[in-house]
């Protein structure tokens, strides 16, 4: 049977073409490479993984046309993201879920066909194949992470490397220099590995040289609190919501309730000597979906919660307005005698598409009628999340905004001394929860401060500048943790730079695919 690969054969004299793996082996090592990247995620966390899926798939794709190429690629798309966003099918349906996880196994076949298409750079250039694995991989993640409708950064590479010494890396250059090492890695392996039997070589002994080097860089990497500022005591306080899934809010009430005990609870500790009294509560995202600020039950309730522990709370509310029908999700500084300070409110700058608003209401619920579940469309924010308490400057951020490198970096260059992510993780699961973790333990990292993630059900915790995790609380439980954070008044090299390092690796990467161009107008190499 012809294989997409097949060509005429060469003329009479001319070397002969260099030729890629059988399509029998390159289609199951393209699933290979989907598995691999997917066990590097959380709830797996096996890091190392990450660098194998990018080399299986480096592989797999290596010297094929270009449609095959991106076939393979979407095949290894598929098998990452389907189950990876299966979190996003347990309350909507099958519908939303397949179209998500197809769309983004699209730019995996983008990167599959890029792969493909610079194979014959590659082979000329053998040394080089690593480096251009990751300015690819950096260049396909640019793309994700900004199209459509803002982008879907969910499954980066960095994310993958919350126990890796590669994630020291983000303090360099944030997220993207993270996947660039990742993917480098990936890079080294494969061309360690390719065709192996052919004999040993001493340009083999080049990639473990690199792997060394790559991995005592980053251990090298200096990471920790940025800066000399002063220590505060913060609690988390999850609530919990009576239950799980899209309709968490129809018992609005009872939820916000259960964050207004949960807080009275530790206020009762501090006043038995139980607990240390802290200087800032958090609450997190939807904590009050009934707007306190226009309904004088709920800011009652909240005032209560904030006079009895005594110091401010920050509170995720959906708020109405500011015009008719809109609404707003924030977060509110609530302060103990004085209720409400509307001058430090935060207004989540990116809505959750197809969620928290609609593009395209009419053609979407031709797909699924769940979108009128979205009645009215959330308007988004234009200022950075930056709060400012007596104790401490909060840079805020609410649920998946944390994936988004400069939604986080504007808080820090703006003032942020504190990394506070408020999260509402009701309509998914523990798995999503855990991946929003690990996003928030790279930021922690990348900019040098502590940080804390709070979420209704969990999982909720403190990140240090050192990315390790501290007081984790279980997923659909009630929970009170309280820790001293540090605060941060430096920066990093990573936040100093912000998105100069990705736009230099996309710069690179374009210019890997016009040499690549130039290069398939002249005679292929003999294979080697």
């Amino acid at each position: 049977m012809t294989t997409l690969d097949e060509v005429r054969p060469p003329a009479a004299g001319t070397p002969p073409r260099p030729r890629p793996l059988p399509l029998v082996a390159a289609v199951p090592l393209a699933v290979v490479a989907g598995v691999a990247l997917l066990l590097a995620f959380p709830p797996y966390g096996w890091w190392p993984a990450a660098l194998a899926g990018v080399a299986a798939l480096a592989a797999a794709t290596h010297r094929r046309r270009i449609r095959a190429g991106a076939g393979l690629g979407f095949v290894t798309g598929l098998t990452l993201f389907a189950p990876l966003l299966a979190w996003t099918n347990l309350h909507t349906g099958y519908l939303p879920w397949v179209l998500l996880s197809l769309s983004q196994a699209a730019y995996l076949a983008l990167l599959g066909a890029a792969t493909a298409y610079v194979s014959p750079l590659v082979d000329r250039w053998r040394a080089g194949w690593p480096a251009v694995t990751g300015l690819l991989w950096v260049g396909q993640e640019a793309l994700r992470d900004r199209t459509p409708f803002g982008g879907f950064p969910w499954g980066r590479l960095a994310f993958s490397q919350g126990d890796s010494p590669l994630l020291r890396l983000a303090a360099l250059g944030g997220a993207p220099l993270v996947t660039f090492a990742v993917a480098l890695c990936g890079g080294l392996l494969v061309s360690l590995l390719w065709r192996p039997w052919r004999g040993f070589r001493p340009v083999l002994a080049l990639p473990v040289v690199g792997l060394v080097a790559v991995l005592a860089a980053a251990l090298a990497t200096p990471v920790g609190l940025r800066g000399d500022g002063g220590q505060v005591t913060v609690a988390i306080v999850q609530g919990n919501v009576p239950r799980l899934g899209l309709d968490f809010n129809a018992q609005r009430q009872a939820v916000l309730d259960n964050h207004v005990e949960a807080t009275l609870g530790l206020a009762r500790q501090v006043a038995a000597g139980q607990a240390r009294r802290p200087d800032l509560v958090v609450w997190p995202e939807n904590s009050s979906d009934i707007d306190p600020l226009r309904d004088a039950a709920a800011g009652a309730r909240i005032t209560l919660a904030a006079d009895t522990i005594g110091v401010p709370i920050l509170v995720g509310a959906v708020l109405r307005g500011p015009g008719e029908g809109q609404v707003r999700n924030a977060g509110l500084l609530w302060r103990p005698g004085s209720g409400p300070d509307t001058d430090q409110l935060y207004t989540k700058r990116h809505p959750v598409p197809f969620a928290e608003y609609v593009p395209m209401r009419d053609l979407a619920r031709m797909v699924s009628k769940q979108v009128d579940r979205v009645r009215a469309d959330f308007v988004p924010g234009t200022e950075p999340g930056v709060l400012r308490t007596d104790d401490a400057v909060l840079g805020d951020v609410i649920c998946f905004e944390v994936a988004y490198d400069g939604l986080v970096r504007d808080t820090v260059i703006n003032g942020a001394q504190l990394l506070v992510v408020q999260t509402n993780n009701a309509t998914f699961d523990e798995s999503e929860a855990l991946q929003q973790m690990a996003m928030v333990r790279l930021r922690a990292v990348e900019h040098g401060r502590d940080a804390l993630m709070a979420s209704t059900v969990g999982v909720s915790g403190f990140v240090s500048p050192d990315g390790r995790v501290d007081g984790a609380t279980g997923f659909n439980t009630g929970a009170v943790v309280v820790r001293q954070m540090r605060l941060g008044d430096g920066a990093t090299l990573a936040t100093r730079l912000g998105v100069w390092p990705e736009a230099a690796l996309v710069v690179a990467a374009v210019a890997v695919l016009a040499g690549a161009a130039l290069r398939r107008r002249r005679p292929l190499p003999p294979p080697g």
